[in-house]
């Protein structure tokens, strides 16, 4: 965490144009590039920013979310994409697309629901790394501390290695 209070701001301003920006990408993908996975991407850097402006405890109070979780309803929410061409019988994760686009969307089809799965991968993993990286305990500690945690696990060792200590 940077105590700066122009990260802060910015970090603050850019959380929710971020995260519109990849719903762009998302929705963008099939026809022009972008789609799940580069859109899942830039949400996670919205929230990682948040994590080195104000700290992983401040993120995970202000998003209260288990992003393992997330991530496995990412990857059952594209699995399931693939059922509807099983029912028609033609193979698993074959596209189909609705016949008429959706005005300011586009052609919606199984692609665009594996794509979202993808999305939800994304942020759910790299959020959780992102996380796990920024609550690893510091190892910046003094010369002095390190060497005596090494004499206590030392001493720890050798104590188990005593023949009839059992």
């Amino acid at each position: 965490m940077y105590d700066s209070i122009i990260l802060r701001t910015v970090a603050r301003l850019l959380l929710p144009l971020l995260l519109l920006l990849s719903l762009f990408m998302l929705i963008r993908g099939h026809n022009l590039p972008g789609g799940g996975f580069i859109g899942g991407l830039i949400a996670a850097c919205g929230i990682i920013l948040q994590i080195v402006a104000y700290g992983p405890s401040y993120a995970r109070r202000v998003l209260p979310y288990n992003y393992l979780l997330v991530a496995a309803f990412g990857v059952v929410f594209a699995s399931l994409s693939g059922f509807p061409s099983l029912l028609i019988g033609a193979p698993y994760m074959q596209g189909l697309w609705l016949p008429d686009p959706i005005p300011g969307i586009g052609k919606v089809g199984t692609p665009t629901f594996f794509d979202i799965g993808v999305y939800i991968v994304v942020v759910g993993i790299t959020t959780q790394i992102a996380f796990l990286l920024a609550e690893e305990p510091c190892f910046t500690r003094s010369m002095s501390a390190s060497r005596a945690l090494r004499t206590r696990l030392k001493a720890r060792h050798r104590r188990r290695e005593v023949p009839g200590d059992r």
